[in-house]
């Protein structure tokens, strides 16, 4: 039996995002997604959307059919 998995080139966070402290955040996304760690990613509040900003996944949880990313900004293209 195979298990879903989608990889991920950029954070889509459809204001979702819970800030943890300072430029470092946590968003929960429904499945199992792979985000490469330690390279910066384009961070975007829709698909469709502009880029906002430039992140760094800084540690993956997958479990439950879930997966949780933390990152942390570090650019910030629009404050919208």
């Amino acid at each position: 039996m195979g298990m879903p998995l989608e990889l991920q080139t950029l954070i889509v966070t459809k204001g979702k995002e819970r800030r943890v402290k300072d430029n470092l955040f946590i968003l929960e996304k429904e499945g199992y997604r792979l985000y490469p760690l330690d390279i910066p990613l384009e961070v975007r509040r829709t698909l469709q959307s502009e880029a906002s900003g430039q992140a760094v996944v800084k540690k993956l949880e997958l479990a439950d059919n879930r997966t949780i990313v933390t990152y942390e900004l570090v650019a910030l293209h629009s404050t919208n």
